[in-house]
């Protein structure tokens, strides 16, 4: 596939270069390089987020009566391919690129001008709350009760793996609201308030020392049914259109593109055995296919629309790849290793940096110091957002029904 750009995207593309070398502080570079998780850390996202509303562009694919840029596919590829050529840090998804868009889709014009404003600005952010306890990856099985009273629901139950749920200021919830025949029925879609009474958050320490991961507990907590979306009873409808972004409304591509050209460049420089480099070429090879499907199946897409069953299959080969890209990192750094010592939750529940040194052999390199806890994050890649082995279940249900 050739890419033949316009002379107005060049020009686009111009315009973002200029951009990104004034407004990407060697400050958020330098976060955005040491991020060893998919996501940015709160201050940081917020920070590059405030300074893309000013320019206005928060959301490339958000319609401009609602703040967005509307942008066409091709541009909307030209800013994530620039933007991580720069080492931009990412904006938290949670908002912007799950619960926006379903807003925008399912929300009345009172929730969208509710909500939609301060989502875009960075005022409020978002967190997902539909993983549960013993629910695992049947989200169906979900638990949590809202009972209606009146004007309110009553909520009661617990979510678990809840990304940066210590800084959100909401949540948009998958609750149970009736028992009905199948368990995908019953479910509502529902947005709370993290500061309402009863809500609380109990830290979860990842294998890489850090907390990104929460429970959210739910103990009697009053909220107004007009912060429904979509249909009482029918938030599995609502749940499926936002998990479609979740697992492909983005490009897994362009930042393994980055991470697999550095990491040549670091064995290089540092004289390692050049072992690796025919399996990092091959893998080099099968990311910039990736890539090139990613294009192709983006400039299908009308603008906001829902990626559908092809997310699934993005989700797999993006996930997957970037796992074994995280061996072959672990692998380059292991001349440098031992690098971390084991880290305990501090007293009082803080978490400690990685920046201790083994005895007596200093700290490596960054890009090697962040290869191990890069490693224990990615496991996740597999399971979050449906797990691969359910993508792999929606692929193979698509084509049975497509082939009759």
């Amino acid at each position: 596939m050739q890419l033949n750009w316009s002379r107005d995207d060049l020009a686009f593309r111009d315009e973002v270069r200029a951009f990104l070398d004034a407004e990407l502080t060697p400050d958020l570079r330098a976060a955005a390089a040491g991020m060893t998780s998919v996501y940015a850390p709160p201050h940081i996202a917020l920070a590059w987020q405030k300074k893309l509303h000013a320019r206005g562009w928060v959301a490339p694919s958000w319609p401009t009566e609602w703040g967005g840029c509307d942008w066409s596919v091709a541009r909307r590829y030209i800013w994530a391919r620039e933007t991580t050529m720069a080492g931009a840090p990412p904006l938290s998804p949670m908002g912007l690129g799950m619960c926006g868009p379903v807003l925008l889709h399912y929300g009345t014009d009172a929730q969208k001008r509710r909500f939609l404003p301060p989502m875009l600005a960075g005022d409020e952010f978002w967190c997902q709350g539909y993983s549960e306890p013993n629910s695992g990856s049947d989200l169906a099985s979900l638990q949590m009760r809202a009972e209606r009273d009146g004007d309110d629901f009553i909520c009661t139950g617990a979510k678990i793996w809840t990304t940066h749920a210590h800084h959100a200021d909401w949540i948009f919830c998958l609750v149970r609201t009736s028992r009905l025949e199948k368990p995908q029925l019953g479910i509502s879609f529902l947005l709370i308030d993290m500061k309402s009474p009863g809500v609380s958050v109990r830290p979860i320490i990842s294998l890489s020392g850090e907390h990104v991961q929460n429970q959210v507990m739910f103990d009697d907590v009053r909220v107004p049914v007009a912060n429904v979306v979509g249909h009482i009873d029918d938030g599995w409808t609502v749940a499926k259109y936002l998990m479609e972004f979740e697992r492909g409304g983005h490009a897994y591509a362009p930042s393994m593109v980055q991470r697999v050209a550095s990491l040549q460049r670091h064995l290089a420089e540092a004289a390692l055995p050049v072992t690796m480099n025919g399996r990092i070429a091959a893998l080099r090879m099968e990311i910039e296919a990736l890539d090139a499907l990613e294009l192709q199946f983006n400039a299908g897409l009308s603008n906001g629309a829902a990626p559908g069953p092809m997310a699934s299959a993005l989700k797999i080969l993006g996930t997957e790849l970037s796992q074994r890209l995280t061996e072959l990192e672990v692998e380059a750094a292991l001349p440098y290793a031992p690098i971390y010592q084991p880290h305990r939750t501090l007293p009082g529940g803080a978490v400690p940096d990685f920046t201790a040194p083994a005895d007596g052999l200093g700290v490596g390199p960054a890009w090697a110091a962040k290869a191990l806890p890069k490693y224990f994050n990615d496991r996740a890649g597999s399971i979050y957002a449906g797990t691969n082995e359910i993508q792999r279940g929606i692929l193979w249900q698509y084509l049975a029904r497509r082939n009759g």
